[in-house]
């Protein structure tokens, strides 16, 4: 007799012969002679009597076809074995839909996922293919039943879902003094340590696009100037010997002796010792240049995951005072404004300047003009970005000036916008350590429910604060269903074997170095963290409120309850779960527009909250919405502190801003005065396809170089740029064009 039946996405439900007879009945009413109760009963009846305990669907069907066959209702049977096959291919015909926009490179919101990936090519089309096929297998097998049911109602965002099955970790910030020092294997054959500054360069690529492949997030270097710094006292030495054996004379004593900076100066009238050092001091200024060029134009052209992505690459820094990482930083700067190619921005790495009182924020500061040279290249390259180690949360007792290894208690930050530090299972530090896994909860479709459930002609405070209670009563069942979903993910992942991950789990991740290959990554894993993000924050205070964070005091109380009733859930889960588990801005891109799309079909076009295409990124001000700069991060600011696993805060400048580079720093003040931990600045950049030529015009159509109309404006999709907006989805392209500015050209009342 049966009991239970095994569905097809493995669930296991108690037996209703109640499905069969509808079944049955349904293809009785399609033929001639019509339904036949007496036999549809007896089929029934049979079928629940005579199978095994536990059988599957298809088991199932199969008898029911044989008993039809049986039977004198041949017409029936006939009826539903057609029906069957046309259930069949309704179920396939969604993923056969999805595989022919990737062969046909159909421009859409599934190839167009991830703007740093193209799915165009080969490769890419592979890779979409191998993604739109896990998913379900995901949701199928991997998933509890609340996690699948949150996410197939829209409530929830797995990220990086496709790359579930293979426990691969998020993300992870490189010591990459591990790498240069003792080499690594990473495949077939080992790479050497670093001697001179140029090897040194090419094994940060290398080991940045080696992880990639392990990873299904980014890869990030904390400290780059301190890392790569001791290879160029090292090329220094290399030129100081080769000019030993050019003149026949010992520089012995200058190897080791301070500088206070490498700068290019003319040989004229220096003789001796004072010649050959400044001789060696050029070269070596001039080989490190170069190792810079080739380590931006290699983070922008070495592909990475079958050949799909160029390396999602972020590098941190700002604050080595020595002469070596002086010159190591004046250097990826100057290169960075140069351009790579024809002159076109690098798009990769994401750069990261870390900024210090004390170190390169203030006039007297030691780094301070390389802090000046920073903000003139952002100005004109979008990059760096500006991490903020004076912010309340960023600062560490343990940091010392005078500590040769104080980027150990230094924050750092992955381009988005992924923030780790804080750990309750090791040292406080970025290094080593990375995201293991995100989820991000849609908080609109929780006010919009809210809003229906307590309608009223009048938004009273009575229905606002009715609204508010059921709100929290929502939010707080989606954050444990995360926390738990996020949890299992965890269990899962933390079986995989050492061996899965060559590079992250032999030379990377903290702890690693004292696994066996065969050894599970469990007693290392939880060092990492756990990520409960959310998006749309504005619409959620205007489905409830019915005014955003932006343009109502009210409303930003609010909002500033809301993301602090996560974090103190989030402190919860920690000692629940015994992780690291923190609040995520989510860096919103393939989701911008993912959760809006399916809230506007169920609920219609709601003003301010469903009517555009897209929902905004995280805790921001929307886009759209006209206010000053200042008043944007006044607005923003609070967020930082309670978003620990990640935020950006970022403003948009009319025009060029290549001649004004004051106004980067006005923002970098404006965040220092309100404890905000990361931001950046965007601004007109146009480049022409064909040639690559790059200009900051407001409405450029024709190059000016080559003619050519193939004119495109290089942005900011969230974190990080991407080089055309073809591979923007219908979302972020919606909110690229309702982007507003929030700094006029040569004005500084925006800041007021």
């Amino acid at each position: 007799m049966i009991q239970t039946v095994v569905k097809r996405d493995g669930r296991i439900v108690g037996f209703n012969e109640q499905k069969i007879m509808a079944a049955i009945r349904k293809a009785m009413l399609h033929t001639d002679k019509g339904e036949d109760e007496r036999l549809l009963y007896q089929i029934t009846d049979r079928i629940a009597q005579r199978g095994e305990s536990q059988m599957t669907v298809e088991e199932i069907q199969d008898a029911v076809e044989l008993e039809l066959m049986k039977s004198s209702r041949k017409d029936v049977a006939q009826k539903y074995i057609a029906y069957r096959h046309q259930r069949s291919v309704a179920r396939k015909a969604k993923t056969r839909d999805v595989f022919l926009d990737i062969v046909n490179i159909k421009n859409n919101d599934v190839t167009r996922e991830n703007a740093n990936m193209n799915a165009d090519t080969p490769a890419g089309m592979m890779m979409k293919f191998a993604s739109e096929t896990t998913k379900p297998f995901v949701d199928d097998y991997l998933l509890s039943e609340e996690a699948r049911e949150a996410v197939e109602h829209n409530y929830l965002h797995i990220h990086d879902k496709d790359y579930y099955p293979t426990k691969s970790l998020t993300c992870v910030q490189h010591p990459l003094d591990n790498i240069l020092t003792c080499g690594f294997i990473a495949g077939h054959g080992a790479s050497r340590p670093a001697k001179r500054i140029e090897t040194a360069s090419v094994l940060a690529c290398i080991s940045m696009e080696c992880a990639q492949n392990e990873m299904h997030g980014g890869q990030a270097i904390p400290a780059f100037d301190f890392y790569l710094a001791p290879y160029v006292r090292l090329s220094y030495i290399e030129e100081l010997k080769a000019l030993e054996d050019l003149n026949g004379e010992s520089y012995k004593d200058l190897y080791d002796e301070p500088l206070m900076d490498y700068l290019k100066k003319p040989l004229d009238g220096l003789r001796g010792k004072e010649r050959a050092q400044q001789h060696a001091i050029n070269k070596t200024v001039g080989r490190v240049h170069q190792a810079m060029e080739a380590f931006i134009h290699n983070m922008n052209t070495i592909h990475s995951r079958g050949g799909n992505q160029v390396v999602f690459s972020s590098i941190n820094y700002g604050t080595d005072t020595s002469a070596e990482g002086r010159c190591i930083m004046r250097e990826i700067l100057l290169s960075t404004y140069e351009g790579v190619g024809g002159g076109e921005t690098a798009i990769f790495p994401i750069q990261i300047w870390k900024k210090k009182r004390g170190v390169n924020y203030l006039p007297e500061d030691r780094n301070f003009d390389l802090y000046q040279l920073a903000c003139k290249v952002t100005a004109r390259r979008f990059f760096p970005n500006f991490l903020n180690l004076d912010a309340s949360y960023n600062q560490d007792s343990d940091w010392r000036a005078d500590d040769p290894k104080r980027y150990i208690h230094e924050v750092a930050t992955m381009g988005c916008r992924t923030r780790v530090f804080e750990n309750r299972f090791g040292p406080r530090t970025s290094i080593g350590r990375g995201n293991i896994s995100f989820s991000t909860i849609n908080i609109v479709k929780l006010a919009i429910e809210c809003m229906l459930e307590v309608k009223s002609e009048k938004l009273s405070d009575e229905v606002k604060q009715k609204r508010i209670d059921l709100f929290f009563a929502k939010l707080d069942n989606m954050l444990e269903i995360t926390a738990k979903q996020l949890h299992d993910r965890f269990l899962f992942q933390k079986t995989a074997f050492t061996k899965q991950f060559p590079l992250l789990m032999r030379s990377l991740w903290i702890g690693a170095d004292k696994l066996s290959p065969n050894d599970t990554i469990e007693s290392v894993i939880n060092q990492g963290t756990l990520g409960i993000g959310f998006i749309g924050l504005a619409e959620c205070l205007v489905a409830l409120t019915g005014k955003h964070h932006g343009e109502s005091e009210e409303s930003q109380e609010l909002g500033l309850k809301i993301v602090g009733y996560m974090r103190q859930r989030v402190n919860d889960f920690c000692e629940h779960y015994h992780h690291n588990y923190s609040v995520l801005a989510t860096p919103a891109e393939g989701l911008s527009g993912k959760f809006t799309k399916k809230d506007r079909k169920k609920f219609g076009s709601i003003p301010g909250v469903t009517d555009r295409d897209y929902y905004t990124n995280s805790n921001h001000v929307p886009v759209y919405y006209k206010c000053s700069a200042r008043h944007k991060a006044e607005v923003e600011a609070p967020y930082h502190e309670m978003t620990r696993g990640g935020h950006i805060f970022y403003v948009e400048i009319d025009g060029d801003a290549t001649h004004n580079p004051q106004v980067i720093m006005s923002v970098v003040d404006m965040m220092d005065q309100l404890d905000m931990g990361y931001g950046s600045v965007n601004h007109n950049r146009n480049r022409c396809m064909d040639c690559g030529y790059e200009n900051a015009d407001d409405h450029l159509e024709k190059c000016p170089k080559c003619g050519s109309t193939n004119i495109d404006k290089l942005q900011r999709i969230t974190g990080y740029l991407v080089g055309t907006t073809d591979r923007w989805n219908s979302g972020k392209l919606a909110e690229l064009n309702d982007r507003v500015t929030h700094i006029d050209h040569g004005s500084q009342d925006m800041f007021k």
